[in-house]
């Protein structure tokens, strides 16, 4: 189908969960030396201008970072991903949103790699474009699910995978959890973060389901709902799904995930969840 464009939804309160994981997970990562791979399944277009007709259309935005944005109470987990941020918008104006592809650009080191794949014939080039000077990445229009085989395990034997698929299909929360059995077949230590919205809370139930039925071991749900679930059309939360988190995440979500929540939900409707579906 190839509909989904992230533009109308760069920098809502689903990617600021979603961007805050990702960093955190990049930082921990750094802590050691050795070089590791951070694979991008469903990349998109890497740069989001704020002022475009798709993001003043829906104005997901103002509700998203620019609710976070220059707060002077910022929790310290949210640093990294503010510093990515903050290098695409000088001048104290908030006028780009980096998407995953360019907040990993921003974090990692000299000696890591980036792969990242998109199908899209608008965003793929755009995303391309972003990242020909930088040797350290590879710009694929390819499928994701498909590098779960062909890219893993990564040579350094380190890396992290993001699976965010725009779930078009209701195929793709099956597909999800197939992509990850395959990748965890091939490279059992590597992080995968698995971005998810809630629609019906349903699916999202039955795709937990299928994932503790894999057998996989050590798998953190971290959420945040913005209203209550509902059997309406249009997303009331997201949340991301991560095998092997780093050991600090839990504790790291649990901090900074409240006060998330009352910052963009000022209502006080909605959760927060970090838990495990799948322990040790």
């Amino acid at each position: 189908m190839l509909s989904y464009r992230h533009s109308f939804h760069a920098g809502n309160h689903a990617d600021v969960v979603k961007h805050t994981v990702q960093s955190l997970i990049i930082e921990a990562l750094k802590e050691k030396d050795k070089p590791f791979l951070y694979l991008d399944t469903h990349a998109g277009a890497g740069r989001y201008f704020l002022g475009s007709e798709h993001a003043e259309k829906t104005g997901e935005y103002l509700d998203g970072i620019a609710r976070i944005w220059q707060r002077d109470d910022m929790p310290a987990e949210l640093e990294a991903y503010m510093s990515a941020v903050n290098a695409y918008n000088k001048g104290g104006y908030l006028k780009y949103y980096p998407g995953s592809p360019l907040i990993a650009r921003h974090l990692l080191r000299e000696q890591d790699q980036l792969h990242m794949t998109e199908l899209h014939p608008t965003d793929y080039p755009l995303l391309r474009h972003e990242f020909l000077k930088d040797e350290r990445s590879k710009v694929l229009r390819a499928d994701g699910y498909q590098q779960l085989k062909s890219q893993l395990p990564p040579q350094s034997r380190r890396g992290f995978i993001l699976i965010d698929p725009p779930y078009e299909l209701k195929t793709d929360y099956q597909a999800v959890v197939q992509g990850i059995q395959e990748g965890y077949k091939r490279f059992a230590t590597g992080v995968y973060a698995l971005w998810y919205p809630v629609v019906l809370r349903q699916q999202i139930k039955r795709m937990v389901k299928e994932l503790e039925e894999t057998g996989i071991r050590r798998i953190l749900q971290i959420e945040l709902a913005v209203q209550p679930d509902s059997d309406r059309r249009g997303m009331t939360a997201s949340g991301m799904i991560v095998i092997n988190p780093p050991w600090k995440l839990e504790q790291q979500m649990s901090t900074v995930l409240p006060w998330l929540h009352r910052v963009l939900v000022p209502e006080g409707i909605g959760h927060t969840k970090v838990s495990w579906i799948t322990p040790e």
